[in-house]
């Protein structure tokens, strides 16, 4: 199908729908999602953001934004996985406890509301990777609009573009309990580091950023592109080193390999080609 097809087809599903609720992450996938949906259904559309320690402050800031650009009603409601032990244990399935905490919250609000449909912002892209959250969503009734209509990633961002909407080139965002490794628990104290360190590092102008917290040590992932400023400006280095042992970390080091979606799950399956 085209874009032009594959859009006709996902205003169509949305257009059956009574209301809606988006679960809102202020990413490109779900401001789409909302975007189409506030656009076939109005006022009868809200985005719903969760609040947690997982999520960047930034992020929320930027939802509200987001929503505020579409037009679109928003809420942001907290959510408590951290007071799950099997979440805080951080297994390899972490992230579908997460998402389970975060569809159970979003249907008791849209029962309250009477909202018939929640929908996601997933597209046939993330069917590929590990993710454990899609069996939630699935075992929850969430609709996925962008995978019904065959939408991948690049063709989230065209469309995101055609229609005018800033984030349409924002870099793929997760939240940050991506950046401990699965085994090693996740505490609100990691959290803050690993949020504080990043901003300071987008505080710089450095845009894909991503910080592993890997015991005491800080891996710092940048995109291809950006590493060699990184490691040619003496005083970025410098500077950054300085920061982020401030916050607690023994160590800093660059990965040269540059940022991978998914970097911490190559460990998942090399476990497996030695199991």
């Amino acid at each position: 199908m085209t874009l032009k097809q594959k859009t006709k087809k996902i205003k169509s599903l949305i257009q059956e729908m009574d209301s809606a609720l988006v679960a809102f992450s202020g990413g490109v996938d779900s401001t789409l999602v909302l975007a189409l949906a506030h656009e076939v259904l109005g006022e009868k559309v809200v985005g719903v953001t969760a609040q947690s320690p997982s999520i960047p402050n930034r992020e929320l800031q930027a939802s509200r934004q987001l929503a505020k650009e579409i037009g679109s009603k928003h809420l942001i409601i907290k959510t408590a996985e951290m007071s799950n032990p099997e979440y805080q244990s951080n297994p390899a399935n972490r992230c579908y406890h997460c998402k389970t905490e975060l569809y159970s919250s979003l249907k008791k609000f849209a029962k309250r509301k009477k909202i018939s449909h929640i929908l996601n912002g997933i597209n046939s892209d993330d069917l590929g990777d590990y993710r454990p959250g899609l069996d939630s969503s699935r075992e929850q009734g969430i609709r996925s609009p962008l995978v019904e209509a065959d939408f991948n990633k690049q063709d989230v961002r065209n469309l995101s573009r055609k229609m005018g909407l800033s984030i349409w080139s924002k870099p793929a965002m997760a939240c940050l309990s991506s950046r401990i490794p699965y085994g090693q628990p996740i505490t609100s104290e990691k959290l803050t580091r690993v949020e504080q360190a990043e901003d300071f590092l987008l505080s710089l102008g450095f845009k894909q950023v991503r910080v592993r917290h890997l015991g005491t040590e800080a891996c710092i992932e940048l995109d291809k592109d950006e590493i060699p400023r990184y490691q040619n400006d003496k005083s970025i280095r410098s500077s950054v080193q300085k920061k982020l042992m401030i916050l607690g970390f023994s160590s800093v080091l660059l990965d040269p390999e540059g940022y991978k979606m998914g970097n911490l799950n190559k460990a998942l399956f090399e476990h497996k080609d030695h199991v």
